[in-house]
Parts: structure tokens; C-alpha cells; sequence
């Protein structure tokens, strides 16, 4: 009978060691969930009393984790995770939090193996969260620093914790692509990035598409710049940016046929629409900035004359697309701002010739001007509509400053020098420079 007692006595004693040991667990769980309560509030004595119950927490699970009972649990790892990834968060001295961080980090990885049973969830999402944080915080503070392979790193562990949140997504391909100005190796993942954020329902993704094209240009990929912007131009048909970026691609591509085959297309399917007529002009407007480019630099008559025939004829056609524009809607600022600028471009080639004539030429100077003046006078009406349309348009008002600059008229010179002076006094007053 004694003996019976002293086992049941042994026996006890065992119980009670174990019930201390799991105690700690018990008190890192109950001082985490008043932390919890109390995290995130701005009066004072409930964030004291939060800071204090993460304390607590701290406390009682190093000891669960040093004791050899506890230490493998899956909830000791995963309430190790949780409260660490806490003290990471909170803690603003970067060498001693990126320690806390490190130790979640570990342990959640450890709860993850061990919860097969997924007992531990809430925890191990608490701890999730928290890791998500920390990195999304430091990522802004490296991005904002300019060190953006660093908040790419940040940001991509951000990202691989949670890969369907489009904010992860965005920041991380952000990062990479300001990382290739530097590295280029970056400039793949930012491409695969912000093709992910293509799958998502991100509200801006048709800036997404602008950006991704820019990106692959970066990369020294027109094909796929291409591909990508024509891609957004489809989804987002009435963006004007994606449509001006198709263009440009593919006027560097020397495929301003296939985008002219589209526009045309559309147009067909939609004869009403202003834009598609504006974007056909804004075509053959660039195409025939190229032929001018292209014939300052050829070398024989034959090349220039070539060139200058080509130029004539693309802007005559980019003038009829953009007075189609008109003629749906009148007030359409984008189209005659165009439409000025391009029926002036022939005044100001016929300005440059006079005043390149040597000075014993002073008839075909005088008739060369007169030419220049009816050629002004065409495009007058569409100059003072867009700046009417926009006053604060630096653009707009550029154009018409050119005109009173360029016009011969001696009748009144000294009016037309009295307007030029005007305009150029409002271009520099313009609030914010230049718009």
C-alpha cells in the first residue's frame, strides 16, 4: 500500500510539472489575445497596456520554447511566429526588429510543418499579416530612399505572402523596374509582375499596359512593347495614351500600316467616333514628322524632294482625319489643336525659306512671305479654337504666338509683334510651368 502511494505520489508530481510547463504556453496565448484587444489603439494607457500584454507574451513563450515539453509544439512555433512578427512590427530600430522578424520567420515556417492538422491557422495567419507589413513598411522607406533593389526584395516577400493582392503586385513590379535603370536584370521581373497584375480586376490596369509596354522598351523588346500596347488599346479602346504609345511603337517599328489597318478598321465599325478619326491624323501627322526628319538628312535633292512629297501628303491626309473629328464634334480641343499645327507646318517650312534667301533676292523673299501669310491664315481659325477651348494649354498658345511671329503682313507688323509679346507673357505665367 505504501508503495501504491508513493507511485501515486510520483505520479502527481509528474502532473504538476507537466501543468507549469504548459502554463507558459498558456500565459503567451492569454497575454497575445489581450494584445490583440488592445493593439492599433491611439490612447495612450491602451497602447501602453498592448505593448505591455506583447511583453508578456514575449516572455512567456521563450520560456515554452526553451522548455524541452513545449518546444515542439506547433502552437509553440506558431505563437512564437506570431508574437515575434508583432514585436517586429512594432519595433522602429531596423537592427533590432530585422532580428524579431528573422525569428518569425523561422517559426512560422516550423508551425507550417508541424500543423498538418491546420490547428494553428489563426496564428499563423496573424503572423502572415504582420510579415507582410513589416516588409511593405520597410519597402517604402527603401523605395522613398531610392534604393529600389532593396524594396524590391521587401516587396516581393509582401507579395509571396499574399500573390493575389494587386497592391503586393504593383509595388513589387514598381520597385524592379526602377531597379533596371541601374541593373537590367530587374527589368524581367517588373515584366512579369505587371503581367500578373493583367490577370487581377486592378482598377488601373490600363495604365498597367501603358507601363508594361514602357518596360519592355527599357528591355530593348519592341516586339513585345508592341504586342502589350496593342493588347491594352483593344481592352481599352477609348484610353488615348495606350493609343498614342501603339503609335509610336509602331511608327519606331516602321509598322504604321498595321496601326493605320486597325484605326480603320474600328472606324468602319464605328464611323461616330471622334477619336479613332483623331488617332488616324495623329498617325499620318507622325509619319510625316518622320519624312522631314528623314529629308534633313539625305544628302541629294532627289532624297529631300522624296521626302518633302512624302511629308505633304501624310499631313494633308492627318488634316482631313482631324477635320472628320471636327465635324462630329466641333469642340473638340485634342483635334484642333492638331489640325492648327499641322495646316501651319507648310507656312512655317515657306517662313524659313524667305528668311534663308540671300539679300539680293528680295522679290522672291517678299512673294515667298505673301505664300507663308495665306498659309498662316489657314490655320488661324483652328489656332484661336484650341487656345479658346483651353487658355491654359502651353501648346495651344505656343502655336498661336507662331503665327503672329510668322506672319509678313507690314500692315500690321507692329500689331501682330504686340500679340506674339502678349501670348508669350501668358505662356509664362502659366501656373505649375508648362501644361
Amino acid at each position: 500500500m505504501k508503495i501504491k502511494l508513493l507511485m501515486a505520489g510520483l505520479l502527481g508530481l509528474v502532473s504538476a510539472t507537466t501543468f507549469a510547463q504548459k502554463k507558459e504556453l498558456s500565459n503567451a496565448q492569454d497575454s497575445y489575445a489581450a494584445y490583440g484587444v488592445s493593439k492599433g489603439q491611439k490612447v495612450a494607457v491602451i497602447a501602453a497596456k498592448a505593448t505591455a500584454s506583447l511583453n508578456d507574451a514575449k516572455t512567456a513563450i521563450d520560456k515554452a520554447a526553451a522548455n524541452d515539453k513545449t518546444a515542439t509544439l506547433p502552437l509553440t512555433y506558431a505563437l512564437k511566429g506570431a508574437i515575434y512578427s508583432a514585436l517586429a512590427v512594432q519595433d522602429s530600430i531596423p537592427t533590432t526588429s530585422a532580428v524579431s522578424l528573422a525569428t518569425a520567420t523561422e517559426a512560422i515556417k516550423k508551425a507550417k510543418e508541424l500543423d498538418t492538422k491546420g490547428e494553428n491557422k489563426k496564428l499563423i495567419d496573424d503572423a502572415n499579416l504582420n510579415i507582410a507589413i513589416y516588409n511593405s513598411n520597410l519597402g517604402v522607406k527603401q523605395y522613398q530612399a531610392g534604393k529600389y533593389d532593396l524594396a524590391y526584395n521587401a516587396f516581393d516577400v509582401y507579395r509571396q505572402i499574399y500573390p493575389t493582392d494587386t497592391t503586393a503586385i504593383l509595388y513589387t513590379a514598381l520597385s524592379a523596374a526602377n531597379a533596371g535603370s541601374t541593373d537590367p536584370k530587374y527589368y524581367p521581373l517588373a515584366i512579369t509582375n505587371y503581367n500578373t497584375l493583367l490577370t487581377t480586376k486592378y482598377s488601373e490596369n490600363a495604365k498597367t499596359y501603358f507601363n508594361l509596354s514602357s518596360i519592355y522598351l527599357l528591355n530593348k523588346d519592341t516586339v513585345g512593347a508592341l504586342k502589350v500596347a496593342g493588347e491594352g488599346v483593344a481592352k481599352y479602346p477609348a484610353n488615348g495614351e495606350l493609343r498614342k504609345r501603339e503609335i509610336e511603337i509602331a511608327l519606331q517599328s516602321g509598322k504604321q500600316a498595321d496601326v493605320l489597318t486597325k484605326i480603320q478598321a474600328a472606324i468602319a465599325n464605328d464611323p461616330k467616333n471622334k477619336e479613332l478619326y483623331y488617332y488616324e491624323g495623329l498617325t499620318y501627322s507622325q509619319v510625316g514628322d518622320l519624312a522631314v526628319e528623314k529629308g534633313q538628312k539625305a544628302k541629294d535633292a532627289a532624297a529631300k524632294t522624296s521626302s518633302a512629297q512624302t511629308a505633304t501628303d501624310n499631313y494633308k491626309m492627318a488634316a482631313d482625319n482631324y477635320k472628320k473629328a471636327l465635324e462630329i464634334d466641333p469642340e473638340y480641343f485634342d483635334a484642333n489643336l492638331n489640325l492648327g499645327y499641322t495646316l501651319m507646318k507648310p507656312a512655317i517650312e515657306t517662313y524659313n525659306m524667305a528668311i534663308n534667301l540671300p539679300a539680293n533676292k528680295q522679290k522672291d523673299y517678299e512673294a515667298m512671305r505673301l505664300k507663308a501669310d495665306a498659309q498662316f491664315d489657314l490655320a488661324k481659325p483652328y489656332l484661336d479654337k484650341a487656345v479658346k477651348l483651353n487658355p491654359n494649354s502651353y501648346d495651344a498658345l505656343s502655336n498661336l504666338r507662331n503665327y503672329y511671329r510668322g506672319k509678313f503682313d507690314p500692315a500690321h507688323a507692329a500689331e501682330n509683334t504686340a500679340k506674339a509679346g502678349d501670348i508669350k507673357k501668358q505662356m509664362d505665367a502659366l501656373p505649375g510651368g508648362r501644361k
